[in-house]
């Protein structure tokens, strides 16, 4: 088993490759890359609805500012371009065609968004471009037999769909599950993932579903007709401001049914605590890496680890932001992945450590989880923990659920 720490202080370089379908290797460095420099961009929502998952793109530019004082990799400095795209699919077509035709970066990295990352995939696919570890749940986004250049970080928001509804299943056959969504494929697929599992024999289950526009301001009255299903289990399957939203709203009225949230909403910094944390307790969701807030892991290594990048680096705030945490992760594994290319900096190279992760390990990730890919499984996330929100932090119950 590798480690991401024992690779950013070994600095080793040269790894067996595999083979990335029947395309040939270009040995040649991707633009962006010279003798001293990996430039690298990615897309975030630092504005607009979505700006808490701005969090993730200052922890990856912090990070890599960590890794450029440590040295760089492989004696290159990381230069990570990280553009505001305000949560809209054009402006992230506008700032990638920027990244990639302008400031001529190697690949896209962590750019985050379902539909932001749906309307750039097609460009940077013919083009042969890297689209690596994007912070999206999107379940085509591991499709390698169509779109062999873009890799997601985070498990497939259809697997947490399918996680909840079969819990519910083992807790509580009789229950009558409403769900909230986003109205695009993030949070269809968390709306498909519960019909798979329940499948035909209990698709009767599912008694309301409500589906909500980015752009409202509030989704209060989504929240309302779901309540007058009389349902006793709500999934929420939503970006940070409309979670929060939803978890206030029901308590607000007085419903109570069992809530489950999807990881995407998971934050306490930006979702449990803006709803507040009184009316967000009992929440369950499903989780795939440490609660920066949960004080069983003070003294693990990682959590010492990721304390004093804050420390250094970030805020007293994004100490115990999921988010931040996210971003930490994901620039881990991208430093990890760049290393194993060694000097063959090519695009084609890039992909191919990318979709040959073997039992990889990264910081504040679940205990014993391992990440593994390969040419024809491009899910580097499919190990998830179940969690109950105690008025504190997240509290891990049952074993760890593997998507096969």
């Amino acid at each position: 088993m590798t480690t991401r720490r024992s690779f950013l202080q070994s600095g080793a370089g040269a790894f067996a490759a595999v083979a990335l379908g029947d395309r040939p290797v270009d040995a040649a460095n991707a633009p962006g890359i010279n003798d001293t420099e990996i430039k690298i961009g990615q897309t975030m929502p630092y504005s607009g609805p979505s700006s808490a998952y701005g969090a993730i793109g200052r922890t990856e530019v912090a990070y890599f500012r960590m890794v450029n004082d440590l040295g760089g990799i492989n004696g290159r400095k990381v230069k990570l371009i990280s553009l505001d795209d305000g949560y809209s699919p054009p402006k992230t077509v506008e700032q990638t065609r920027r990244l990639i035709e302008q400031e001529q970066v190697a690949f896209i990295f962590g750019s985050l968004g379902t539909a932001q990352n749906e309307a750039i995939r097609a460009y940077l696919n013919d083009n042969k471009i890297p689209q690596v570890f994007i912070a999206s749940g999107f379940s085509m986004f591991a499709d390698p037999q169509h779109f062999p250049w873009t890799i997601a970080f985070n498990p497939s928001n259809r697997t947490e769909g399918r996680v909840f509804a079969k819990h519910i299943l083992t807790t509580k056959p009789d229950a009558r599950i409403a769900v909230l969504y986003q109205n695009d494929d993030l949070g269809k697929d968390y709306l498909n993932g519960v019909k798979d599992a329940l499948g035909a024999s209990h698709a009767a289950m599912l008694v309301k579903e409500a589906s909500y526009e980015v752009s409202e301001p509030t989704v209060d009255s989504q929240v309302i007709t779901l309540q007058g299903s009389e349902a006793d289990i709500l999934i929420i399957g939503a970006n940070p401001k409309a979670a929060s939203q939803a978890l206030r709203k029901t308590y607000d009225l007085g419903w109570a049914p069992e809530r489950y949230l999807g990881s995407t909403g998971s934050s306490i910094a930006s979702v449990l605590k803006p709803a507040g944390v009184d009316k967000s307790k009992g929440v369950i969701t499903n989780y795939w890496r440490k609660d920066p807030a949960d004080a069983r892991w003070v003294d693990a290594p990682d959590y010492k680890e990721w304390a004093a990048f804050v420390g250094k680096y970030m805020t007293t705030k994004d100490l115990t932001d999921g988010f931040a945490v996210l971003g930490f992760a994901s620039a881990a594994l991208m430093t990890y992945v760049l290393r194993h290319c060694g000097d063959d900096l090519s695009r084609e190279n890039v992909m191919r450590q990318a979709a040959s992760l073997k039992d990889y390990v990264g910081p504040m990730g679940v205990p014993g989880a391992r990440a593994n890919t390969s040419p024809t499984d491009y899910r580097v996330t499919k190990q998830l923990q179940l969690a109950r929100f105690n008025g504190v932090s997240w509290e891990w119950f049952g074993d760890i659920l593997t998507d096969e």
